[in-house]
């Protein structure tokens, strides 16, 4: 776990940012998909790049990777165990899981996937910050943890820290985990903690 990056107050605060940007995101993927979509509170906390690699080993993944554009500089990956994706795809797009490559309607449901979860969360963020933040965009790496997050996580090998925000998505009631890592670039941390206090 890193410490000393955020104070109790402003992980609070980012955390309430994430509450609201994962309810504006359920209620833009329910409008997309026809379905019933809610995501429960997320869990926020502050990790370094190796950890999140410790924490998956040699799990299937797939991972969609934004940039963040505009006064904070950075990037989004959103993380989602194979199962997790292949789940989420039979229940948005209907008919049973397939074990095969994903096809164009697959890849681009997931990259609307990750559009949407990712411009909520910086349009909430950007409003606590009273900041301009934008999605890139996304681009979807698939294979096991080992391989994708060093191509995805641009800290992997680092020291800085890593928003890290758990979530499960419950979509017609049944439940998909994922994960979604902030990671602001190293020189605009001072002015997202300074907009914070």
């Amino acid at each position: 776990m890193a410490t000393g990056f955020a104070q109790h107050a402003e992980l609070d605060a980012l955390t309430e940012a994430c509450n609201i940007g994962m309810a504006h995101a359920a209620t833009a993927l329910s409008q997309l998909m026809g379905k019933g979509v809610a995501i429960q509170a997320p869990r926020l906390q502050v990790v370094e790049g190796p950890e999140i690699c410790a924490s998956l080993c040699d799990e299937p993944v797939r991972a969609l990777h934004l940039q963040i554009l505009g006064n904070v500089r950075g990037s989004i990956v959103i993380l989602l165990k194979e199962a997790d994706a292949r789940r989420m795809l039979e229940l948005l797009l209907g008919g049973g899981e397939s074990a095969g490559p994903l096809n164009e309607m697959e890849v681009s449901t997931l990259k609307e996937v990750g559009n949407i979860l990712a411009s909520a969360c910086l349009n909430a963020l950007g409003l606590l910050l009273k900041m301009t933040l934008l999605p890139s965009v996304p681009t979807l790496v698939s294979g096991e943890a080992a391989q994708v997050l060093p191509l995805v996580v641009d800290r992997s090998c680092g020291k800085e820290p890593v928003f890290m925000v758990d979530t499960v998505f419950s979509i017609c009631d049944t439940f998909c985990g994922g994960s979604l890592f902030l990671m602001p670039a190293p020189d605009s941390i001072p002015a997202m903690m300074s907009a914070l206090k």
